[in-house]
């Protein structure tokens, strides 16, 4: 993999208005999506951003494709300061996004053939003469042969939907994807598939993919690096290895643990921890003095509430706990 860095975000924060009466028309409350994310996606790297529904990763990704602005932070492309310029042309091309639901993201009334074409034509990549040939090209490369070429979105499967998705994406030969829970709406048997169809394109390509999920073992086989998202904020960031077998903040350490293991459940019993004994999580409109897991955190301690933790390097990766190292966890 290419050590160079590709996109970087800095203090990234996205706050939507909220009114909801008289007095919020003129002073509004905010939902803080994105509190001040900061993180580097490496070229030809496999990203893997998890959390909870809710935590801002959808967010975050729109955020760097540029789908939405920013409130504040930076997003810096190739080494260029993309955070307030529309990106049209070549930049945009580099940069694409495959949204959670492929059938609303597909024009029902355009055939495959056009939705997979219409990126080639719009930027101009090959003559016209060779469109038939790179169509057979990318059809062949996600799984799909030529004679789905005619058909509509509506004679597809799922799985068939989010392959053409993803042809139309890496048709335009882009530099980073960002897929946004793209497997959430398939079945188990072809989420495998499109998950393979995802890291073969990546070699490929040398393709930068921003992985954002809720699906920790799809995460924990393909990504090389993992940002765990809570709340808007980035607690625990660094090499999967790392972060899998040793978790140093208490939300990673409960998120691995809520993830059902057939195996020592049928040897153990119930043994996983789970979010529900520890209650719902704080409103993005609440301003939270301390650590915003506090609240939830089984370890937690009087500082928690008093002083938000910083984000600090540890065990060649970086995590956002005041007790990060000093925690005893329970072995995975």
């Amino acid at each position: 993999m290419d050590n160079e860095i590709i996109l970087r975000t800095v203090d990234l924060k996205k706050y939507f208005p909220v009114r909801r009466n008289i007095r919020e028309l003129i002073r509004p409350s905010f939902v803080r999506a994105v509190d001040g994310v900061s993180l580097e996606i490496k070229k030809g790297e496999f990203f893997g951003l998890v959390g909870e529904s809710g935590c801002g990763k959808t967010t975050l990704g729109k955020l760097i494709v540029k789908v939405i602005q920013p409130t504040s932070g930076k997003i810096i492309f190739n080494g260029e300061d993309i955070t307030h310029k529309k990106i049209t042309g070549e930049t945009r091309r580099k940069i694409q996004m495959i949204f959670q639901n492929p059938f609303s993201s597909l024009n029902p009334k355009m055939k495959v053939k056009d939705l997979i074409l219409e990126g080639i034509m719009i930027h101009k990549l090959y003559p016209k003469k060779k469109f038939g040939e790179k169509l057979e090209e990318l059809l062949n490369a996600v799984g799909l042969g030529i004679e789905f070429a005619e058909r509509f979105p509506d004679e597809l499967s799922g799985g068939q939907r989010q392959r053409v998705v993803i042809a139309r994406a890496i048709a335009v030969e882009p530099e980073i994807l960002v897929a946004d829970e793209p497997t959430s709406s398939l079945d188990v048997s072809v989420r495998a598939q499109i998950i393979e169809l995802f890291e073969k394109i990546r070699k490929n390509m040398n393709l930068s993919i921003v992985f954002i999920s809720h699906d920790i073992h799809t995460v924990r086989v393909y990504a090389e690096r993992v940002a765990v998202m809570y709340l808007g904020e980035i607690v625990e960031m660094g090499l999967k290895e790392k972060i899998f077998s040793k978790p140093l903040h208490p939300y990673t350490y409960i998120l691995l643990k809520s993830v059902i293991d057939l195996e020592r459940v049928k040897n153990e019993g119930r043994y996983n921890i789970g979010f529900d004994s520890l209650g719902d999580p704080p409103s993005l409109l609440d301003k939270i003095r301390g650590c915003k897991f506090a609240s939830r955190c089984p370890f937690k301690d009087k500082i928690c509430e008093e002083k938000k933790p910083e984000l600090i390097e540890l065990d060649e990766r970086v995590v956002a706990c005041h007790f990060a190292g000093e925690i005893k966890f329970e072995e995975n």
